[in-house]
């Protein structure tokens, strides 16, 4: 039986980098981006739906992610009609990775972890976190958005205090040495818990 660790935190947290880690100990991982990423892909199981919904988001049977968002901006219905068609497929594929992956540990790379419920399918969560200089300077950094678009997401999401005080076990990712040692203490902790039941 696999423990099912839930993995979150907000953009520019580090949490991606954190999600390797877990994998370079040999952990299983499921990434909910990656996900939407196939579902959009050619032949994905949402692009008929979205092809239905909104046809000039589509080109050449892939979903284009940047059109869709901004018909997200425009038109305030079109997130939670989005989402409806989303959501089911997204949870289906997790649902298909843990009746096929057999790792001892299966960690769930889920940015709206809370906000989407999943924290029920999870046995604990880990909230990864920096404080909010460096996770600005970090986001910003990429150069693939505006402050105004990144103070957008952060508005949309869980704020980080909510998330961590929700979470089992707690990730600083102030430096890579910190984040890891965390990780192998999470594993060691997750290991007994299992001999253990």
């Amino acid at each position: 039986m696999s423990f099912h660790l839930g993995l979150t935190g907000s953009i520019g947290m580090g949490k991606s980098t954190t999600a390797q880690m877990f994998a370079d100990r040999g952990c299983a991982i499921w990434n909910a981006d990656a996900a939407v990423h196939r579902l959009y892909g050619k032949d994905g199981a949402a692009v008929a739906s979205i092809t239905a919904l909104f046809p000039e988001a589509v080109q050449d049977g892939t979903v284009d992610r940047a059109a869709l968002r901004e018909m997200i901006a425009k038109d305030p219905t079109a997130l939670p009609r989005i989402e409806a068609i989303v959501h089911p497929l997204v949870q289906q594929d997790r649902a298909v990775f843990k009746a096929t992956e057999n790792a001892d540990v299966l960690v769930f790379d889920i940015p709206l972890l809370f906000e989407t419920g999943a924290e029920d399918e999870m046995d604990a969560v880990a909230c990864v976190f920096v404080n909010a200089a460096e996770q600005r300077r970090r986001v910003l950094e990429r150069g693939t958005m505006t402050p105004l678009q990144f103070e957008q997401i952060l508005a949309k999401q869980m704020p980080i205090a909510e998330k961590l005080a929700r979470a089992e076990y707690h990730i600083e990712t102030d430096t890579l040495d910190h984040a890891a040692a965390q990780v192998d203490q999470i594993l060691e902790e997750i290991q007994k818990r299992m001999r253990d039941a």
